[in-house]
């Protein structure tokens, strides 16, 4: 990632931006006990003040072996990115060695976006030779933000691909906006992107209740935070109540959440790695685990390993729905591999049970594959026999039942000039 040098355009004075941001409190208006309440970010947590030629920026800097355990899950990468890549549309990201990643996390000053909202902390991780490097950037006023995204592009120069969490929605176009409105061209804009929470939602939406990195975080990666963590709805009020009053002390809590994000991105992105590639391993515990990931497959076109990881899911034990499901998925498996024996099988299965889909597929099996046409008006007659039945539902006979009357009324022209002539 190259690093870019422009002039920007003049910045709005500190009063002006305050009155973006909605405070309407200048210095010389706060009252004198307030005034000696304030408590530099400086005095509050390790950190430092860095020159950029664009003014100083305050900066939290931590290292983590890269053994380092979050939860139960090292952050550095130890299975390969191949799924990961081909499901993200980018396999420039399965190339990449760990040292060009980053992890990317936004504290904003609201969720509605545009160009007044700010990021007023940006959390960035990344791979170097000896540990995890993390660092926070934070704005001691909206006057820093020109030295803020000075040294964040400086920090992210070395990463060719960002790892975020609802980043695509969010936390890149926010960043864009506030370079365009600092008249600089976005570093990230070729950059590979990975965001997680997309792939969450695919693995862990049939089995847990939420998909927010914290609820992973906890539930996924057996990573409990400390009472020191702020919740992310309390965080832009916290920011502006700092930008009146100068006490920092509230800001402890947001650099832990925001550095906790961080950590559960890395960790995350490598346990995922590691079910993704071998998800047989023994390393995935529950049912519906596997058959995500043998969804997940299917969808990307591998049709082998989908049919091997959904025949596991099934031995393991699924709800009873899911297991309809599955069965469902893996007979098409079978059916796009040419293994109709089995894919047969867990059609006639599927039939006892009365999934009309079923029916509908061996009635089109015997009326095309086999040329009998009896057979396959039985399984069409016996697929509408269940939409008359008094618990088929509207939604069924809606997309049900027009197809299948026109099936048997083409099966009933066949079979009638078919018959022999007396």
């Amino acid at each position: 990632m190259k690093q870019f040098r422009y002039n920007l355009i003049p910045m709005p004075n500190l009063s002006d931006r305050l009155r973006a941001l909605g405070v309407h409190l200048g210095a010389e208006q706060k009252p004198q006990t307030e005034m000696s309440r304030r408590v530099p970010v400086e005095s509050v947590l390790e950190g430092e003040l860095k020159t950029t030629p664009h003014g100083e920026i305050f900066v939290a800097e931590a290292h983590y072996p890269h053994s380092y355990l979050h939860g139960n899950t090292p952050l550095n990468f130890s299975a390969p990115l191949d799924l990961i890549s081909v499901w993200a549309g980018d396999e420039r990201m399965a190339s990449h060695t760990p040292d060009q990643f980053a992890f990317i996390d936004t504290e904003t000053t609201g969720l509605a976006g545009g160009s007044g909202t700010y990021a007023f902390m940006i959390g960035v991780g990344r791979f170097e030779e000896e540990d995890f490097h993390l660092a926070q950037f934070f704005m001691r006023d909206p006057g820093e933000e020109p030295a803020l995204l000075h040294a964040l592009e400086h920090f992210l120069a070395p990463c060719e691909t960002i790892v975020s969490f609802n980043g695509k929605s969010y936390d890149l176009p926010l960043l864009q906006a506030r370079y365009i409105t600092n008249s600089w061209p976005f570093p990230l804009q070729q950059t590979a992107h990975l965001d997680l929470l997309h792939l969450a939602r695919r693995l862990w939406r049939q089995r847990l209740p939420s998909r927010a990195l914290g609820y992973l975080e906890e539930h996924i990666l057996e990573q409990t935070r400390t009472e020191e963590d702020t919740p992310g709805w309390m965080i832009p009020q916290m920011y502006f109540d700092y930008l009146k009053s100068g006490d920092a002390r509230p800001m402890k809590g947001i650099f832990y959440h925001n550095a906790m994000d961080i950590l559960s991105l890395a960790a995350l992105t490598n346990h995922i790695a590691h079910l993704l590639a071998d998800p047989l391993d023994g390393r995935v515990s529950h049912a519906l685990d596997l058959a995500a990931i043998g969804k997940l497959n299917e969808d990307l076109g591998y049709l082998d390993k989908a049919a091997l990881i959904l025949e596991h899911s099934l031995e393991e034990g699924l709800p009873p729905q899911a297991h309809q499901e599955v069965v469902r998925r893996l007979s098409f498996v079978h059916k796009r591999r040419g293994e109709m024996p089995l894919a047969l099988s867990l059609w006639w299965q599927a039939a006892a049970e009365r999934q009309i889909y079923a029916h509908e597929e061996l009635a089109k099996y015997y009326e095309h594959s086999e040329k009998n046409y009896p057979e396959a008006l039985r399984w069409t007659k016996a697929a509408l026999a269940l939409l008359n039945l008094p618990g088929a539902s509207f939604a069924d006979k809606l997309h049900w039942q027009a197809p299948l009357e026109h099936r048997q009324h083409r099966l009933l022209d066949k079979i009638a000039r078919h018959e022999p002539q007396e």
